[in-house]
């Protein structure tokens, strides 16, 4: 039999459609069964409507059928819209001035009970919730947060296709490289022992799209990063990638920012103030103990060396003398903690590689509750407290260790104390670029130079010939954009010349063969005329998370997977038919 085309969203029944004949399709949320009048709050993705069924306006069977009304159900139903009597307004539902009265009713599905409540306020297990998530989606706020997230990517694809670019998709099935987290691998069946690799980004190809003259790319892209889930991580995630020719930082940054505002004018109801500050790696570093600095609160980090020197504590002198540093932060309001809670903090920074952490707290009648004051000689307590105007009711807090390290600590121990204090504003959003990153760090580990960014990476100009005498201070063209605290994507100015493509993979340990190897295909490419170019990808699902107020990537993701990587809902991954293992040519090691 034919479907009946429905007229409304139950979210649209509004006191503007009084008095006109409807035809409603979606789920009972609940019935209430009042004798000869039953109530059903009936939901679609728009909302809910409350439906009336008069057992004295039906026929018998059509009002024994409402009866059978469970939580739910699929139905369908024909009426006339009213206005609710007074008494009976509930302001609380966007259609809570009208009602359906009902003439006519078909079930069109049944359900069981389910086994998570369907709607918004209820207390369940989030593993319950991810296991039947197909339910979990129906909820209000769940359905809100995806049309959400539609709007946020529809306005990212409006503005930069106002901005001249054109969308290519790239390959899903690619090449597995070095550099950056493990690769998902894809056994090729027709010649065993050689895998396709799933994309971490679409890097290498918006290079490629750039030398065949695109000119500008840009790509909502789907990337398969083999990680350790978090909070703000998922092995697969959605990326919004751009690339440009014949650019400088500043020109791609325009376009992020551009995109950014528009998102947060249209979507949010905001204006973001552009351009954007900038911020260098090493500033970043100095002032805030972070390449992604929370700029919503103050408690800068200072460098007290010399402020310390001469003060006779063994433990600042042996590491001022060893060419580390000496870092501090004053904490207003923070002098109220106590021992415990003091000593809470060290173990807290130890978590970070530093050695300890020491403390200081003013009193009011001019002594100091210090972990280390007895320790420093003469006026050297009065003048590290004076230089951190550290007064009556704060508290400071010192580290020494290699500058990194302890600036780091320090980075941490500033994040935990401004969220303790609450010092950090919710309702702000706070965005930056932070620019000049080191194009490499030294593993330990492996005993060579790694990409900070990734290996197509070029230099500061001013920079090149420190690759061959001292590359740790080699700075990069790359940018990154951070929105409170927290890394949105980044970009860089890349590699467009054959030979110092060559130079890069030599700094970072591959021998010529090696890169051959892995990026002959690319070397030969920029044989052929590539333009200068640079690009920049951010995560959507990062982006939509904290624009939206959620705590986790799983609250904007339709069908997110657990830290582990497992789905509940379809209980993957999961094994495979022995018979496919044998056509892949594949042994599986149960050890």
């Amino acid at each position: 039999m034919a479907m009946t085309k429905r007229t409304h969203m139950c979210g649209e029944i509004v006191t503007s459609e009084a008095g006109k004949q409807v035809l409603l399709k979606g789920w009972v949320q609940r019935a209430r069964n009042l004798g000869g009048l039953i109530f059903v709050s009936m939901r679609d993705r728009t909302g809910i409507v409350q439906v009336v069924l008069d057992s004295t306006a039906l026929d018998a069977d059509t009002f024994a059928l409402a009866e059978s009304l469970r939580g739910e159900f699929v139905i369908e139903v024909s009426g006339l819209v009213r206005l609710r009597a007074p008494e009976a307004v509930n302001e609380k539902m966007a259609t809570g001035h009208v009602e359906v009265i009902a003439d006519s009713l078909k079930i069109l599905n049944t359900s069981k009970t389910p086994p998570i409540y369907v709607e918004d306020g209820t207390n369940e297990q989030e593993s319950l919730r991810l296991k039947y998530r197909y339910l979990d989606l129906r909820r209000p706020s769940m359905q809100a947060m995806l049309r959400f997230r539609h709007r946020v990517i529809k306005c990212l694809r409006d503005y930069i296709d106002g901005e001249g670019f054109v969308e290519v998709e790239t390959p899903i099935l690619t090449k597995s490289t070095p550099e950056g987290a493990r690769d998902y691998l894809v056994p090729y069946r027709q010649k065993p022992g050689l895998f396709y690799a799933l994309p971490q980004s679409p890097q290498i190809y918006k290079q490629l799209l750039m030398l065949a003259g695109l000119d500008r790319y840009y790509q909502i892209a789907r990337c398969f990063r083999d990680e350790d889930g978090r909070a703000d991580r998922q092995p697969e995630f959605t990326q919004f990638d751009m690339e440009m020719s014949f650019i400088e930082p500043e020109d791609i940054q325009r376009v992020v920012e551009g995109a950014y505002a528009h998102v947060f004018r249209e979507v949010m109801g905001r204006e973001l103030a552009l351009p954007l500050p900038r911020m260098t790696w090493r500033d970043a570093m100095a002032r805030y103990g972070s390449d992604k600095p929370d700029t919503r609160f103050g408690m800068e980090i200072a460098d007290v060396s010399d402020t310390v020197r001469g003060c006779g504590f063994a433990v600042y002198e042996n590491a001022l003398n060893d060419g580390q540093i000496v870092c501090a932060v004053c904490a207003r309001g923070a002098g109220s903690l106590s021992r415990k809670e003091l000593d809470a903090l060290g173990e807290f920074v130890k978590t970070y590689h530093v050695k300890g952490l020491a403390w200081a707290v003013p009193n009011a009648d001019g002594t100091v509750r210090s972990s280390f004051a007895k320790a420093m000689q003469g006026d050297s307590m009065a003048r590290l407290l004076t230089r951190m105007d550290c007064q009556v009711g704060d508290a400071l807090f010192v580290i020494a260790d290699r500058k990194l390290v302890a600036l780091t600590a320090m980075g941490q121990l500033r994040l935990r104390l401004g969220r303790e204090l609450k010092l950090i504003d919710s309702a702000r959003y706070d965005l930056l670029w932070i620019t000049e990153f080191p194009l490499v760090s030294w593993d330990e580990e492996e005993k060579r130079f790694v990409a900070e960014h990734h290996p197509f990476t070029t230099v500061m100009e001013e920079d090149v010939k420190l690759m061959e005498t001292d590359p740790g201070s080699v700075r990069a063209k790359s940018y990154d954009l951070v929105m409170n605290g927290i890394e949105m994507g980044s970009g860089s100015i890349r590699i467009h010349q054959s030979e110092l493509q060559a130079k890069m993979f030599e700094l970072i340990g591959f021998s010529p063969e090696e890169a051959h190897e892995k990026f002959g295909f690319l070397l030969e490419a920029f044989q052929y005329g590539t333009p200068p170019h640079g690009g920049f990808a951010f995560g959507i699902d990062r982006m939509v998370m904290i624009l939206s107020g959620a705590d986790s990537l799983r609250d904007v993701l339709a069908f997110p997977k657990i830290q582990s990587g497992v789905c509940l809902m379809m209980d993957t991954p999961a094994t495979v038919h022995e018979d496919q293992l044998r056509l892949l040519k594949i042994k599986v090691d149960e050890g």
